[in-house]
């Protein structure tokens, strides 16, 4: 019974990530939609500029995943591990994303 019910909650869970999905791409696409009818100019995002975006994400996650293996090598209590260990992650995607951002007011009126 419980694999059914672990079965269940995973379908359901499955389900809803889908459906988020779905509904944020069907907005993006009818505000896109709407905009082109009105005549406004839809803001373009450089190719350079989203390959800066999530490489410096991705390296900042990375960094993190790096970082937070040290936590792994402790002797800490397994909730603190996994505490450090996430949150490490998290600050160091954040850090990434914020380098990003950085980068994009600095480079963005060149590309």
């Amino acid at each position: 019974m419980e694999n059914v019910q672990d079965a269940l909650g995973a379908l359901v869970l499955m389900s809803g990530l889908v459906v988020i999905v779905y509904i944020i791409a069907r907005y993006t696409y009818l505000v896109k939609k709407a905009m082109i009818e009105n005549g406004l100019a839809i803001p373009t995002k450089s190719k350079r500029l989203m390959f800066i975006d999530m490489g410096c994400i991705l390296g900042g996650i990375g960094l993190g995943l790096l970082v937070s293996s040290m936590f792994s090598v402790m002797d800490l209590d397994e909730n603190t591990t996994d505490l450090l260990v996430w949150g490490t992650i998290l600050i160091f995607g954040a850090v990434g994303m914020v380098l990003a951002q950085f980068l994009r007011n600095k480079f963005g009126d060149q590309g």
